[in-house]
């Protein structure tokens, strides 16, 4: 069987390119005053499990959530993104307007941690077939 190659796929970038990038954002984040190597704690008071089993009582209160972002999807002033913590992955909806100046420079530059938890209704957070 052929292998399939996605058209939009970028082209792979060579470690030399990767390591100049890496260091080009890291001067950029030193000259903004930020030390991104310092070890910090994010305090978050809930789980994906624990939003989806209380969705309606925590639904439209500011929860946090911690854990690895896996996929984003940006649509205009709207973005998804499938975050993945201890208990299973939930979706979050997040929108440019309910930003703060800070959270949007971070969300811009994908290195957003934090967002606004708001599961599928249905509960449904996984792709189907993954």
């Amino acid at each position: 069987m052929a292998e399939q190659k996605n058209p939009q796929a970028q082209p792979e970038l060579s470690l030399s390119e990767q390591t100049r990038i890496r260091r080009e954002k890291l001067t950029n984040l030193q000259a903004e005053g930020q030390n991104p190597f310092v070890i910090t704690r994010f305090d978050w008071d809930a789980t994906s499990q624990q939003i989806k089993d209380n969705f309606d009582a925590m639904e439209g209160k500011p929860v946090k959530v911690a854990g690895r972002l896996m996929s984003k999807r940006g649509m205009g002033k709207v973005s998804f993104c499938d975050l993945q913590d201890r208990d299973g992955r939930i979706q979050l909806y997040a929108r440019q307007d309910e930003m703060d100046e800070v959270q949007e420079v971070r969300h811009r530059r994908h290195r957003g941690r934090r967002g606004r938890g708001v599961p599928h209704p249905a509960g449904r957070d996984e792709r189907p077939g993954a």
